[in-house]
């Protein structure tokens, strides 16, 4: 039986949170296919490589990883099993065989001690429930000196175009559901970088990068505010609120569809020769 430290999460990506984006997974990996390149720069998967990837959600960077580790694999974990079926789903069809994944909580999964040389991340790691003994035990899963690399939010504010524009879509609509709030404390829980070389206490060569990004929300206005919409089902909003919701994102139509800058954190890191031989048991955590 699968152990997950965070039930909260759980839930939530095994119910309709994780519904959600199994659903609309092509739609979320455009949104968040900005940050692939600086991932990928940091993480410099090489061809053989043992890739780990945390929160891997419908898998689509795991597959890359596995394409760049074309002689080693890559493993994808996650706590969603709908996205993992996506993930799995999605590798058969596009023949993608050096790759796999477990539904696990990286936070305390038993990995084998040193059996990567890269973990990768592209914003899954803010949802554990324990930072520093999640990311103990992924120093645990890595060889000495094995590299981790991850991306995560920037504070969020008034100077950022995507913050910004759906702080007044929460607004329109009177406050965000639950999911969402938990969904939107979790995001922010790396966002100051003091917290982030905290937590990776025991890491050699830490380092917070900023990117600049963009964030991608559909074809036009209309499109991206169904699409928003549909992640809270059953919700009806009045004639003039989807007006004004289209209004908000208006601005920021382009030929490209609707794009909104944002801002997050590249960090990339070591393992130590010490860290990778602590890993916590399952007693110890």
């Amino acid at each position: 039986m699968t152990r997950i430290a965070n039930s909260v999460q759980a839930q939530a990506w095994n119910g309709p949170v994780g519904t959600h984006w199994a659903a609309h997974r092509e739609r979320y990996d455009t949104m968040l296919s900005g940050v692939n390149d600086a991932l990928f720069a940091g993480a410099a998967i090489a061809a053989g490589d043992r890739v780990l990837d945390v929160g891997c959600g419908a898998g689509a960077t795991t597959r890359i990883a596995a394409r760049l580790a074309a002689s080693g694999h890559a493993v994808g974990v996650d706590i969603s099993e709908p996205l993992l079926d996506r993930a799995r789903a999605i590798s058969a069809t596009e023949g993608v065989t050096n790759v796999a994944y477990e539904l696990a909580d990286a936070q305390i999964h038993p990995f084998p001690p040193a059996g990567y040389d890269v973990v990768i991340s592209r914003g899954g790691v803010m949802f554990f429930a324990d930072h520093a003994a999640a990311f103990r035990n992924l120093a645990g899963a890595l060889r000495p000196g094995g590299r981790l690399a991850f991306v995560c939010p920037r504070p969020a504010g008034p100077d950022v175009e995507e913050s910004r524009a759906l702080s007044l879509f929460g607004e329109l609509l009177e406050g965000p559901d639950a999911d969402t709030v938990a969904a939107q404390v979790a995001m922010a829980s790396l966002s100051d970088p003091a917290r982030i070389r905290e937590v990776l206490r025991g890491y050699d060569d830490v380092t917070v990068t900023p990117v600049e990004t963009e964030t991608v929300w559909g074809r036009d206005a209309s499109d991206a505010v169904d699409f928003i919409l549909s992640r809270t089902p059953g919700r009806t909003v009045a004639a003039d609120t989807r007006a004004a919701l289209e209004g908000t994102l208006r601005p920021y139509e382009t030929d490209r569809g609707v794009r909104l800058r944002a801002a997050v954190w590249l960090v990339t890191a070591r393992a130590t020769a010490r860290d990778a031989a602590r890993r916590p048991t399952p007693r110890q955590q």
